[in-house]
């Protein structure tokens, strides 16, 4: 129901309509069969997706590899009826699995997606995609020489709140998209970090690891394609000589602005910005207290502490949710609120505020599982089994890279930087998501 004059933003607005049901494509649903997926890199990352993958009824976990005993033993315990190995080229010599997700650290995106392109593996590789503009042209080539399918994840613009919004813009029914604003206070510098990690030539920092949550979503509401970046990064804390701060100015080829930040010191979390949010962190606040002092003082067993974060480890539960309904909370991809000719939007705990002349504030509460990671496994699903295209394929994934890129040779430079790699989102994009907006 509208209403003219909404409740302070800690109220809950009533809800406009029931949940709104998980897009997967008109046949995707059946399932005829399942895809047999293998798992490269069973770190804090693939701990993330694994519940997704568990759930999802087309696929098939087969197999997973990792150079680490223990956690290979920890996925064999999970798993008993998946196969180990110990390499990425053992894995992708077994010639019953389909697709590979590829989940190693950052340095190994590139080699490790060519190496099962060449295997006629189909793939899914986290964010970045790669260190550079080099190697996601090399990655793009190999999977196009080879006929597989390349599937450029993980961000947020996959979630069903992003794609809502989107629909939402070119509806026009709130007129065209004006502006777009993303701003993000996480404690991700507290985590535990390898060293790879904490070194900028293999792809550590803020602006590769978490820029393109920020990045793609705003890529995806504008259109894709950007024109230009102005851009800063922070460095200021002697414990992670990585940049842990950026914000940068993207103006979109149309001329729509957007600004995005993200600080993830962790002495303000977003999280505290919602009534519900105090449960959704990492660590409280005197936890983060301690990780600091630990980190200053050199005796903080980060190797132990990220162990403990890997599959079976007893931190799993952290980054591991296999809950139905998550509530949404402003932390790692942060605050966004897009603003229209005729209205703004924002997240709500389950769904979307829609501000707007018609009601003042509508909440539109989405389905369960729409915050998680199953509409990458639905989009691979559906782009090998029901030959469905790809959407966040290599290209797209390349013109995101291209914009992490510029903000840190923006920040280098202290100047402008123009991009040439830029796609368009495709005009059938989300073409199965048909709800009354």
């Amino acid at each position: 129901m509208a209403r003219s004059k909404p409740d302070p933003p800690s109220a809950n607005p009533p809800i406009e309509r029931g949940p709104v049901p998980l897009p997967r494509g008109p046949n995707a649903t059946a399932h005829p069969r399942p895809l047999k997926l293998g798992l490269i890199g069973i770190g804090v990352g693939a701990a993330e997706v694994l519940p997704a993958m568990e759930s999802h009824e087309g696929i098939d976990l087969v197999a997973g590899a990792d150079v680490n005993d223990e956690v290979r033993e920890r996925f064999k315990a999970r798993y008993p009826g998946a196969r180990t190995y110990d390499s990425a080229d053992k894995l992708v010599a077994d010639p019953d699995i389909e697709a590979v997700w590829i989940a190693t650290p950052n340095r190994f995106h590139a080699p490790h997606t060519i190496l099962a392109a060449e295997h006629g593996k189909h793939v899914v590789v986290e964010k970045p995609m790669g260190l550079n503009i080099q190697q996601a042209e090399q990655m793009v080539a190999a999977a196009d020489k080879y006929g597989v399918k390349l599937l450029a994840g993980h961000t947020r613009s996959f979630t069903l709140p992003i794609r809502m919004m989107r629909k939402i813009i070119t509806s026009g029914k709130l007129g065209k998209l004006c502006a777009a604003h993303i701003w993000s206070y996480s404690d991700w510098m507290l985590r535990p970090r390898t060293p790879d990690e904490l070194d900028l030539s293999q792809g550590g920092g803020i602006p590769y690891r978490q820029g393109p949550h920020q990045i793609d979503t705003i890529r995806v509401l504008g259109g894709g394609k950007l024109r230009s970046v102005r851009g800063m990064t922070g460095q200021w804390m002697e414990a992670r000589p990585i940049p842990g701060y950026y914000s940068a100015y993207l103006e979109f080829e149309d001329g729509t602005p957007c600004t995005i930040m993200h600080n993830s010191y962790g002495y303000f979390v977003g999280a505290e910005l919602v009534p519900w949010g105090e449960s959704k962190q990492h660590y409280d606040v005197q936890k983060r207290v301690e990780i600091r002092r630990s980190l200053r003082t050199g005796t903080r067993n980060e190797a132990q502490d990220k162990q403990d974060m890997r599959i079976g480890g007893s931190m799993e539960h952290v980054v591991r949710d296999r809950s139905d309904r998550r509530a949404w909370v402003p932390e790692d991809m942060g605050m966004l609120v897009v603003s229209c000719e005729r209205g703004d939007i924002r997240h709500s705990k389950f769904g979307l505020y829609v501000y707007d002349d018609e009601g003042g504030i509508r909440d539109i509460e989405l389905s369960e599982g729409a915050m998680g990671r199953r509409a990458e496994l639905d989009e691979l699903y559906n782009a090998i089994v029901l030959d469905k295209p790809v959407f966040h394929d290599g290209r797209w994934g390349m013109a995101t890279l291209e914009v992490c890129l510029a903000i840190m040779e923006s920040a280098r430079e202290r100047r402008e930087i123009m991009l040439t790699h830029q796609i368009a989102v495709p005009a059938d994009y989300d073409a199965d998501l048909d709800v009354p907006i």
